[in-house]
Order: structure tokens, then sequence, then C-alpha cells
């Protein structure tokens, strides 16, 4: 859906404060936010993210100040192509596939003449050469935002015109008296922006959700064609033990963002002060308003009205939460065994918990041998050992009807991580005349999570009662072979992200310098770092074991250099082997969110001397 069409369908949410989470990261008020694009899009994407899984429907690009005249006190002037083409690339991962990202644009920081210096064409080259960077990476929407001259406001639009036809919110800014900084009205101010075509008109800023209301209900009595817009600060900013405070609270946000919606606002969200609790907060006091529409079938004299639960009354697993917060994640795969008894494998989970495990990846039949039902041991190491788990989740084998009820299980067993994945052809396992085919691929499965389970949907758009909030993984591998494109595997890990994937699990890694090219040859080819990734690590055992691997397991890559390094410590080579892994993880590290640990041949230990290290 388009974002014209999605305006006339519901309210949609936006974000909060770009600015406010960026001072909160440790920035500078004299540093140049939009920069950040280029020199730290990690930190950039961390933000999206987190409104993204407060449950934002519109992601802002980071590009409220990339225009030319107010990048020339950083001298980063002749950058702003490329920072507003960044700012784009961050927030479509960031975003996935659901919901929309618009091009933030700003005032010019200047004033045009005749009240300042600034010439009325230089305007609108500034405002054309941003629109058009915006615009060339793919955007949904403009949003002009916090402007409060008039003039300057419509220069912007008039630059927009002439280089796109994307749907334009028009924001000005008001303070208590409820004018602009020059004097115009919320009347004046609606029938003349209206009159230039625009999609939305409101305001954002200004002072604080209950002046916004009053000013948005001027507008509202104009009965305008433009859709209305309102994005209030968390209140009028305080200095307390010399830092700039915001009083608005999330629940009294939540409630101003009810009152937007009786006015008819569509266009809601926060400005400064605003943070993911604000807008968790807004989502859940608007969810009966932003579901998409269904038809609910009901019994004869049965009320046809349901209530989807929002995602949000989960809290974040502990997975996501310290992929946000950037702690480092250590996991540990786990098989289900042959079995139904899954004593041992409890015993194993408790030492790896104590060893300091993170979270515990639970394997659904590796290489397609008969054993225990993944979820069910999923379900059974969080219960009873009292750790959170990651479960692999094969699409082949499995029809669109079992998919989408195995995920509903998952959900309601409270196994909310799921690394997606294609799984192991049935022909070289236990049975190999089992069923093999698949109706979905993992790329569309990750899909489905993100743009329907989440949103308390299912394939076909029937609402399921509440609002799933699965966190998604997929597959990389970051040392192609030799022969193989890179460019290959970057696509289709861009596709995945594109799709909603929030955490990649990376295939066994032995090549770090090959693993450092990949990371540079995406951030070259997209303009942004990949989402977090877990990189795979697999503890050699012996030089038979590293050349089965070499030979046999396509797309793992093991150079001469460690086959010689293991065939030269005679019997140590697993005490070798765990040397190599621990190189590998301290080379990878700075790329990493975390790893992932294979273990070999049952020998738990070396894995948990690797997470002591």
């Amino acid at each position: 859906m388009k974002f014209a069409e999605a305006l006339h369908d519901r309210i949609l949410l936006v974000d909060g404060g770009m600015g406010t989470s960026i001072l909160a990261h440790g920035v500078g008020y004299d540093e140049s936010y939009e920069l950040l694009n280029l020199t730290r899009p990690e930190l950039i994407s961390e933000i999206h993210r987190g409104f993204v899984f407060a449950g934002a429907d519109v992601i802002e690009t980071n590009t409220f100040g990339a225009n030319r005249i107010r990048q020339e006190q950083y001298g980063q002037q002749n950058a702003v192509a490329k920072m507003n083409s960044a700012a784009v690339q961050i927030a479509r991962a960031a975003r996935g596939m659901s919901g929309f990202v618009v091009g933030a644009v700003g005032p010019l920081g200047a004033r045009l003449q005749p009240l300042g210096a600034v010439k009325v064409a230089d305007a609108f080259a500034a405002y054309r050469e941003q629109i058009d960077a915006l615009a060339n990476a793919g955007v949904d929407a403009l949003v002009l935002e916090t402007h409060s001259d008039l003039a300057e406001i419509e220069q912007a639009i008039r630059a927009a015109r002439t280089v796109c036809d994307l749907p334009i919110v028009a924001l000005m800014t008001f303070g208590r008296d409820k004018l602009t900084l020059l004097g115009n009205t919320p009347v004046e101010i609606a029938t003349r922006l209206s009159a230039m075509g625009v999609a939305v008109i409101g305001a954002n800023c200004s002072t604080g959700p209950q002046r916004m209301i009053e000013v948005v209900e001027e507008m509202a009595g104009l009965n305008l064609a433009p859709f209305l817009g309102a994005m209030p600060n968390a209140g009028y900013p305080e200095v307390r033990n010399d830092r700039l405070m915001y009083p608005a609270t999330p629940k009294y946000f939540a409630g101003s963002a009810r009152r937007l919606a009786d006015l008819g606002v569509r266009f809601i969200g926060g400005c400064c002060g605003t943070t993911p609790e604000h807008t968790r907060a807004m989502r859940e006091a608007l969810s009966d308003r932003m579901a998409p529409r269904a038809v609910m079938r009901s019994a004869p004299g049965a009320s046809a009205s349901v209530r989807v639960s929002p995602s949000m009354d989960a809290a974040p697993t502990q997975l996501a939460d310290a992929l946000t917060s950037q702690s480092f994640v250590v996991t540990v795969e786990l098989e289900p065994p042959r079995s139904f008894d899954t004593n041992d494998v409890e015993s194993t989970a408790r030492m790896f918990k104590d060893s300091g495990a993170t979270v515990l990846d639970i394997a659904d039949a590796p290489l397609a041998k008969m054993r225990l039902n993944g979820m069910v041991l999923a379900h059974r190491v969080q219960e009873r050992v009292g750790i959170e788990t990651i479960l692999h989740f094969p699409v082949r084998g499995r029809s669109l009807l079992r998919v989408q009820s195995d995920l509903l299980g998952a959900h309601a067993l409270n196994i909310r991580n799921l690394f997606v994945t294609m799984g192991d052809p049935t022909k070289h396992g236990d049975f190999p005349q089992a069923n093999d085919t698949h109706d979905i691929v993992p790329t569309g499965l990750i899909q489905l999570l993100s743009e329907k389970f989440n949103h308390g949907l299912d394939y076909a758009g029937n609402l399921l009662g509440g609002r799933c909030s699965f966190v998604a993984g997929c597959a990389v591998n970051m040392t192609p072979l030799p022969g193989e494109s890179m460019e290959k595997e970057a696509t289709l890990l861009k596709k995945k992200m594109d799709c909603g994937a929030q955490f990649a699990i990376t295939m066994p890694v032995f090549d770090v310098p090959r693993a450092h090219a990949f990371i540079e040859y995406f951030k070259a080819k997209f303009g942004s770092a990949p989402l977090p990734l877990l990189a795979g690590i697999l503890p050699l055992a012996s030089v038979r074991h590293a050349e089965f691997f070499r030979n046999e397991v396509p797309g793992i890559q093991i150079g001469e250099d460690i086959i010689h390094r293991l065939s030269l410590v005679g019997t140590k080579t697993r005490t070798e082997g765990a040397n190599i892994a621990r190189e590998t993880i301290a080379g990878l590290k700075p790329l990493l969110a975390g790893v992932y640990l294979i273990p070999a041949f049952e020998r738990f230990d070396v894995i948990a001397g690797l997470m002591r290290m």
C-alpha cells in the first residue's frame, strides 16, 4: 500500500524525537547529527529500530538539517547528497518491508530575505538539492517540519514539485500564543498550505500536546482537503540538574494522541523529548483505530467487533533488548534428542547458562535427522532452565497452513525469537522419501512475520485476535568461496533485511579478512552496515574434521593455513581448534553483535571454555 492510500485507510503513527535520542547516546549539541548517517550509521539504525519495535508505522530519516545552508557551519555542505541518501538506506533497512520511510526536511537554519540574508533563489536551490537526494533514494513521502516562516516552507514545497510527485506533509511550529514566530495564525497557515496541494497540513514541535490540540482544532474547523498532522513535543522543556528535560509522560502523551485522533488527525507522532516509550503508549492508545480493515465473521446475533491486542503488551525479548542495547550476545546451538527424554539436553543448557550464555539456539531436524520437535525442546529449556531460546524454523517440508499453525503454537509457548532457514534436504536424512516441498521461502516467511503476524493478521489478512511479537533472524554467509560472488550473498542479505529480518546468524567463519571484506562490500553497495550479526563459530576437532567441512559442506571456506596448523600439533588438535576459534572471535568482534557457538562431537567443555574468554 502506498503512503497516500494508507492515509485514507487509517491513522499512521510516526516515530519520535531523533535529536533527543541522539543526545541520549552522548553526541554533543555542536555536532552535525546528519553527518552521523555516514560516520555512525549503526547508531542511527539502532534509534530507528527502537521506534520500529515500539510500533511506529512511519520512520523519519535523520535528515532534518541535511541541507547545504545548515551544513555549512560544519564544513559538510558538499556531503548533502551522500548524507541524505545514506539516511534513507539506514531507515529502510531498520523499517523493513512494512510501514513507510519519509524524508525529513527541516528549515534552512537562516532567515530568508528581507528578514535575513538568504536569497529566495538560494533557499529554493538548497531545498531542491536535499529533496532530490531523498526522492532518488526512495522515500515514500516528504515531511517538511518545524518551519516557522510560511515563505520558507512554500519554497520547500515548490522545490519538491520540480523533482518529484511524492506526497508532502507540511508542518509548521507555533508558540504558546498559537501563532508562528512571524505571527501567522493556524487558519492562515492551513489555508495557504492547502492551496499548494499538500497531502497533510498541521503542526509539530511547538510546545506540548495541549497547545497543539488547540492549534489543530482551528485547522480542523476549516474542513480543508488535506489530512491533518500533529507531532507535539513532550511538553515544554525544563532544565533540571543541568539537563534538558521534557515533562510529558508516555501515559499523558497517549491520552493526547486519542484527543488528536478525535479531531480527525491521521498523521500522529512525537517531536522533541519523545522516546520509544511514548510511541509504544500511543500505539496502545490508538490500536483500535489503526488495525487494517478486515471482514469479521461471527455467529448470528454476536458482536462482530474484535479488538486486536497490541504487540507492545509483550515485553521485548531478551535477545531484542541485547541487540538494541548493543550488548554482546553469546548463543550456543543445542540439538534435540532422538527420544522424548530431554533431561540430558536440559543439563547441558544449564551449564551454558551458568557459563554466561545470553540465549540458546534450538535446532530443528538438523541434517534432516529424526529428532524431537525443536519447539518442544525450546519450551522445556525456557521453562525448566530459565533461559531464552532462538528456535530454528525451517520452511522445508512445511505447507503454508502448517507454517502458520506452528507460528501460533510457538508464540503461545512464548517462543518469540525465530531463526528462519530453508532447512536440510530430506534426501540426505533418515527418511529420504519424506515430503520435501514448501509453500514459502525464508524471505517470504520473514515478511509474513514482519508484515502480518506482528500486526495481528494471518497470510490471508484474517485477524489472529492479537498481535504477535516475533523477532526474526535470517542466515548469511560472510565468506563465500573465492569463485562465488559477494554481490549475490550481500544482495540476498539486503533482501532479507528489507523483508523485516532483525538479526542474522552466519555460517561458520574461518577467514577473518574475507569476513571484513564482505562487510565493507555491503556498506559500499548499500550505504549502510548490515543488520546485527551473530557469527557462527565452530571449533575444529581434527584435520579430518576440517577437511570434511572444507570439501563436503557447501559454502564453508577453510584455508590451507588452518589445515596446516592442525596438522602440526599432533594429538592436540582440539586445543588448536579452540585457539583458532578464539582468534576468529577476537578478529571479528568489532563487526559483530555476538557469536553463535556450534559444539562439535558434543564437546561442550570446549564451548564453555570459549564463553569464558
